[in-house]
C-alpha cells in the first residue's frame, strides 16, 4: 500500500460479522502503519465522520438499518428470556489468534462480562446489572446481554481508531452494489447515495425469506378463515401478545426457536417455575398465570433437541478424538483426494462416538460389561482403520458389543436422535408421558456431564463437528456427499444431538407438560388446514386418534437461510445483475442441485458471477457462505484455556482478517 493511498470500503451489515470486519480493518491498518496509534479517548461524531487525513487514509462506510454492533438479532432491548445457545466462555468478536494482527481494543464476551461484574459501566441498565451479577462463565447469557457486549465492543473500537481511519454509519438499507468503473462500486442506499467505494463486504447475516409453497397455503388459508398464522421469524420480531390465552396453539418445530416461543408464552406471561416437591425425578414444577395458551408441540422427531451436558468447557475434556482427527482428515487433501462424507469421514467420527460411549460406560458402570478390559482392547483393535478390517469393522464391533455389553446398555447411535422411533401410542396422553420421560432422562444425563456415556458419545460428535468444519472449508468434500450425506442426513442428526438448549430448558418443558400447559403431537406429524372446521390440524401416524386442532399456528423456525428465497434488495440486485450466483452441486445421478449459498472463490471469499468470473473487490462473510462452509450460523469461539484448539473455532474471524488484508493490499 502506498503511503498516500486513500482507501474507501463499505461493510454492508453491521451485526457481529460486520463488526469483525471493521475490527480486522483497524488492526491490520495499524499493523501496516506503525505510527497510526489509536486515540487516547472517545472521539466525537464529527471526528468519526471527518475527511481523510493527509497521507494514507482509510474510510469505512457501515450500512445497516439496525444499530451497529448488535445488528438485527442481538438487540439489547429484547426480552431477557431469549437465551444464547452457548455459555459465557464461548463467544467473541475479537480474535485471540497469535497469527493475526493484534486487536486495537476489545475482548471476548467472558472477559467483558467479568470486567462489568467487577466495575459496571455507567451506561448499563438495571436489568443488565442484575443479569451480570448472577452470570458465571458456565452460564447461558441472554441474547440481549450479548448485544450489549457487541455495542460496547464497537464503542471501544471507535474510541481507539488508528490515525488516518474514519468511520461513517448509515442507518439504512443497501439496495444495490454496482460496478462504477475503474475498479470501484456504487453502493446505493435506501435513503440516498450512492457511496462510491473501492470495495464492499457482504456481511448480511440473518435475512427474511419468502415462504415455501406449504407455508404460503397455510398463510393464505389462515387469512381467509380468520385464523392466526405466525410464519418463520426472528423471535424478537414477533408480537407474542396476539396469541390468545387459554386456546390451543399448534407450534411446529422443536429446535432452538421452540424454546423461545415456549418462554414467551409461559414465563413471559407471568408463569413461574419453582422447585418440585416430593421425591420424583422432576426438579421443577410450573405455576401457571392463567394467561398461557395451550401449546401443542410438533416436530419430525416428536421430541426437542437433546440438552447440552454440564461441562466445564465447550467440549468434554475427557473425550479425545482418536480417529476423526485434523491430521487424519488432512491426509486426504495431502494425497490429492476429495473425500466422500459417508465413505471416508463419517466412519472415522462414528468410531470416535463408539469409543467415547463404551470407554465412559466401562469407567462409570463396569458391571454393565463383561471382561471390560478385554472388551476395550478388542474394540480398539476392531475399529483400527487397517486394511483387513476396513469393510468389516462395524460388524466386528457389533459382535463384540453383543458378547460383552448388556442389551439395555448398548449404544444405538441413530436412535439417540429419534428416541420415539418405532413406537406406537394408544393416546395423546401416552405421547406426553413418553416425551416427559425422555426430557427428564436427558436432563439427568446432562447433569452427570462427563460421567454419562450418552453425553460423551454426543461430545465426540461435537468434537468431530469442529474437525469436519475445517475439512469442508479447507479441502472440500465431493458434491454428491455434500448433498446426500453432510446436508442430506448428518446435519439434522448432529444438530439434534449437539446443538441443543441448556439443560434447564428440558426440565422446564417437562414441568410445563406435567402442568398441562404443553402437549405433544408425536413423531412424523402431518399438517393441514381444515377449511370446513376452520382450524389447523396436525396428526402423527404413530398415535391412535391423535389428530389435534387449533385456530392458531406458529412456525418455530428461523427464516430459511437460502439465497434464492432470501428477501434482501441488495442480494436480489446482485443476483439479477449476474454479479453473484448460487452454487450448483451435482448429485450422484449427475443432476445439478442449487445449494443454499453463494458460489465463491476462496480465499478471501469473493462471489463468482453468472458468467463464471470472480467479482473482484466484492467479499462475502457469514451465512451466505453456506455452500462453501458448514455451520456458518455458529458464532466465533473464544480461544479455550484447556483442551484442543480447532481451526474452525475462529474461522469467521480469520475470514474477516483475510478480507481486511485483501482490501488494504488491493
Amino acid at each position: 500500500m502506498g503511503t498516500s493511498q486513500s482507501i474507501r470500503t463499505a461493510i454492508i451489515g453491521a451485526g457481529p460479522r460486520g463488526t469483525s470486519v471493521l475490527e480486522r480493518l483497524l488492526a491490520n491498518w495499524r499493523l501496516r502503519n506503525p505510527s497510526a496509534t489509536g486515540s487516547s479517548g472517545p472521539q466525537s461524531a464529527a471526528s468519526l465522520h471527518a475527511p481523510g487525513l493527509p497521507g494514507a487514509s482509510l474510510h469505512i462506510d457501515v450500512v445497516d438499518p439496525y444499530p451497529a454492533g448488535p445488528g438485527h438479532v442481538w438487540q439489547p432491548g429484547q426480552s431477557r428470556l431469549y437465551l444464547m445457545n452457548t455459555q459465557s466462555f464461548y463467544p467473541t468478536v475479537i480474535p485471540e489468534d497469535p497469527e493475526l494482527a493484534s486487536p486495537v481494543a476489545g475482548s471476548t464476551f467472558d472477559k467483558w462480562r467479568a470486567a462489568q461484574r467487577e466495575s459496571p459501566h455507567d451506561s448499563l441498565t438495571e436489568d443488565e446489572r442484575r443479569e451480570l451479577a448472577g452470570l458465571g462463565a458456565r452460564d447461558f447469557p441472554s441474547r440481549a446481554l450479548y448485544g450489549r457486549y457487541l455495542r460496547a465492543t464497537l464503542d471501544e473500537l471507535l474510541a481507539h481508531l488508528p490515525e488516518g481511519v474514519t468511520v461513517q454509519f448509515h442507518r439504512t438499507t443497501a439496495t444495490a452494489v454496482r460496478p462504477a468503473g475503474d475498479g470501484t462500486f456504487d453502493v446505493e442506499l435506501g435513503d440516498g447515495g450512492p457511496l462510491t467505494v473501492s470495495s464492499a463486504v457482504l456481511a448480511l447475516g440473518h435475512l427474511d425469506a419468502r415462504l415455501n409453497a406449504e407455508q404460503r397455503e397455510l398463510h393464505a388459508g389462515a387469512s381467509r378463515l380468520g385464523l392466526l398464522y405466525v410464519p418463520p421469524a426472528v423471535p424478537a420480531d414477533v408480537d407474542w401478545s396476539v396469541v390468545p390465552a387459554g386456546q390451543p396453539v399448534l407450534v411446529r418445530g422443536m429446535g432452538l426457536n421452540f424454546f423461545d416461543v415456549m418462554g414467551q408464552l409461559t414465563e413471559g406471561r407471568g408463569g413461574k417455575f419453582v422447585a418440585a416437591e416430593g421425591n420424583g425425578t422432576a426438579r421443577l414444577a410450573y405455576i401457571p398465570s392463567g394467561d398461557e395458551p395451550l401449546i401443542i408441540a410438533a416436530s419430525r422427531r416428536g421430541t426437542p433437541y437433546r440438552a447440552k451436558a454440564d461441562l466445564a468447557g465447550y467440549y468434554p475434556a475427557g473425550v479425545t478424538l482418536r480417529y476423526c482427527t485434523e491430521a487424519a482428515v488432512g491426509r486426504f487433501a495431502a494425497a490429492g483426494i476429495t473425500p466422500a462424507f459417508d465413505h471416508d469421514l463419517w466412519p472415522l467420527l462414528q468410531r470416535d462416538a463408539l469409543w467415547a460411549y463404551y470407554s465412559t460406560l466401562v469407567r462409570t458402570s463396569p458391571d454393565a460389561v463383561t471382561e471390560p478390559e478385554a472388551f476395550m482392547a478388542l474394540l480398539q483393535e476392531a475399529m483400527r482403520p487397517h486394511a483387513h478390517s476396513v469393510s468389516h469393522w462395524e460388524a466386528e464391533a457389533d459382535a463384540l458389543v453383543a458378547r460383552h455389553v448388556a442389551r439395555s446398555q448398548r449404544l444405538n447411535l441413530p436412535g439417540l436422535a429419534a428416541p420415539l422411533a418405532g413406537r406406537s401410542f394408544a393416546s395423546q396422553s401416552e405421547v406426553d408421558a413418553a416425551v416427559v420421560d425422555y426430557l427428564l432422562d436427558d436432563a439427568r444425563r446432562s447433569a452427570l456431564g462427563e460421567d454419562d456415556p450418552v453425553k460423551m458419545a454426543i461430545g465426540a460428535l461435537h468434537h468431530g463437528r469442529a474437525v469436519l468444519k475445517s475439512a469442508v472449508a479447507d479441502g472440500g468434500i465431493t458434491d454428491e456427499s455434500w448433498v446426500a450425506g453432510l446436508r442430506g442426513w448428518f446435519e439434522s442428526f448432529v444438530e439434534g444431538l449437539a446443538s441443543g438448549p441448556p439443560a434447564i430448558r428440558a426440565e422446564q418443558l417437562a414441568a410445563l407438560a406435567r402442568a398441562g400447559v404443553v402437549s405433544f403431537v408425536g413423531p412424523d406429524p402431518k399438517f393441514s388446514l381444515d377449511r370446513s372446521a376452520g382450524t389447523f390440524t396436525a396428526a402423527s401416524p404413530w398415535v391412535r386418534d391423535g389428530a389435534v386442532r387449533a385456530r392458531a399456528m406458529i412456525e418455530a423456525l428461523a427464516p430459511a437461510n437460502r439465497i434464492s428465497v432470501n428477501v434482501s434488495p441488495v442480494l436480489e440486485q446482485l443476483l439479477a445483475d449476474g454479479l453473484v450466483r448460487p452454487r450448483l452441486m451435482m448429485t450422484v445421478e449427475g443432476a445439478p442441485v442449487e445449494t443454499t449459498g453463494l458460489d465463491v472463490s476462496p480465499h478471501p471469499y469473493r462471489p463468482v458471477g453468472a458468467n463464471g468470473s470472480v467479482t473482484e473487490g466484492l467479499y462475502v462473510l457469514g451465512l451466505q457462505l453456506s455452500a462453501a462452509q458448514w455451520g456458518t450460523a455458529i458464532a466465533a469461539e473464544a480461544r479455550p484455556q484447556d483442551g484442543p484448539v480447532y481451526r474452525s473455532g475462529q474461522r469467521t474471524l480469520r475470514d474477516a482478517d483475510e478480507i481486511a488484508r485483501h482490501i488494504l493490499d488491493r
